[in-house]
């Protein structure tokens, strides 16, 4: 089995009487309420998707990470993890003392502060988004985001609650059963898309050589238009329950939000599905992009810069559907014309089922296009 990034699986989940102790010391700190993104973060750190980070960065990590993509300690890390708050509630928060985190009136979390610290808008949108335009949703939020950072360790007392939870597993489940199917190569396949017959192409072409495949689709905000996460989910429970083998697949969610960073968030991905306990990740074409914000294939070029990573990946290029190969097919594989080529557009695919219409069978298995359909309007708004 893969060790987790930074060597170590991290647990700060409190249980027993430790949390029980918790839940009492709340009432006495100060509070801070958190919403749904931060709240998903808290509970990733202390279940360990986000080892070998144990709390939200202090200055030194959130500089290095800004700048040259890894922890002060020199391991790979591309997306800076972060509490926001205004100035006015930093100022009620000190130094080296505990804060109670809230979520929807229940107690989250206890977090450690060890720093609070301003920070640059500007030189974070553009060193981790490649641009300062406010078209460009990660950009839009950090505007909105506070103009202080806390920085420090985090403690579990109860993780949000979740609307899909029959798909969750921690990668402490995710090893076990990995290791119970006797898996010892895994790929990770990260999607915010209901399946085409492409994504199923590069998913079962990656399978060829692993023992088995880990679909992990990333629940949580996206921007609008994307499909919603309920359609997301049965739409890939289809797809697997009717084209692959029961024991070479697992479908479980990643609940945090798309930051859309492209290259950078690839790399992210990557170690995220590696802490799950994947030794190979999928890495398509414009990985969590948006727009026009990134070279098609920057996120594929940035893996050279970390040999150290830990996890192999899969690259993909262009692929679709020839009519006279009878099958998906690369610019590797099909001598043909582009007149026998469909390409998967997602543009295309999205306005034929907002119409209620069927894509091809070339395009889209039946049944999942039967799936999405029953929905009135299967996109985020």
């Amino acid at each position: 089995m893969i060790s987790p990034h930074g060597g170590q699986l991290v647990d700060r989940v409190l249980k027993g009487e430790a949390r029980e102790r918790a839940e009492e010391r709340v009432h006495g700190l100060p509070r801070l309420d958190v919403g749904d993104d931060l709240a998903k973060d808290v509970e990733n750190i202390a279940k360990g998707v986000l080892s070998p980070l144990e709390g939200f960065l202090g200055r030194e990590d959130y500089q290095s990470v800004l700048r040259s993509m890894r922890l002060a300690n020199d391991v790979p890390w591309t997306i800076p993890m972060v509490l926001d708050v205004s100035e006015e509630r930093a100022d009620r928060f000190r130094e080296g003392k505990d804060v109670a985190l809230f979520h929807k009136g229940k107690a989250l979390a206890i977090m450690h502060l060890e720093e609070k610290y301003r920070y640059d808008k500007e030189e974070y949108a553009r060193r981790v988004f490649g641009t300062t335009n406010r078209a460009h949703p990660g950009v839009a939020k950090l505007e909105e985001m506070g103009e202080v950072l806390l920085g420090g360790k985090v403690d579990l007392i109860n993780a949000p609650q979740s609307r899909f939870g029959k798909y969750k597993l921690s990668p402490f489940e995710t090893r076990v059963l990995f290791k119970e199917k006797g898996w010892r190569t895994v790929v990770g396949f990260q999607t915010r898309n209901v399946p085409h017959l492409g994504h199923e192409y590069v998913q079962k072409t990656a399978l060829s050589f692993v023992d088995g495949i880990f679909i992990n689709p990333l629940i949580g905000r996206k921007k609008k238009g994307d499909f919603k996460d309920e359609v997301i989910l049965e739409a890939y429970a289809t797809l697997i329950r009717n084209y692959f083998l029961k024991d070479n697949a697992v479908l479980a969610i990643l609940e945090t939000e798309m930051r859309y960073a492209g290259p950078r968030e690839a790399i992210f991905h990557a170690i995220l599905r590696k802490n799950f306990g994947c030794t190979h990740f999928i890495v398509g074409r414009d990985h969590a992009g948006v727009g026009d914000f990134y070279d098609p294939f920057a996120a594929h070029r940035i893996f050279e810069e970390f040999p150290d990573l830990g996890t192999v990946p899969l690259f993909f290029r262009t692929f679709f559907y020839c009519k006279r190969c009878g099958g998906v097919a690369n610019e590797k594989t099909c001598p043909h014309s582009q007149e026998s080529r469909v390409n998967f557009s997602g543009t295309r695919i999205r306005k034929m089922l907002s119409l209620g219409e069927v894509p091809p069978a070339e395009l889209m298995r039946p049944e999942v296009a039967e799936v999405i359909n029953r929905y009135e309007n299967p996109f985020v708004e």
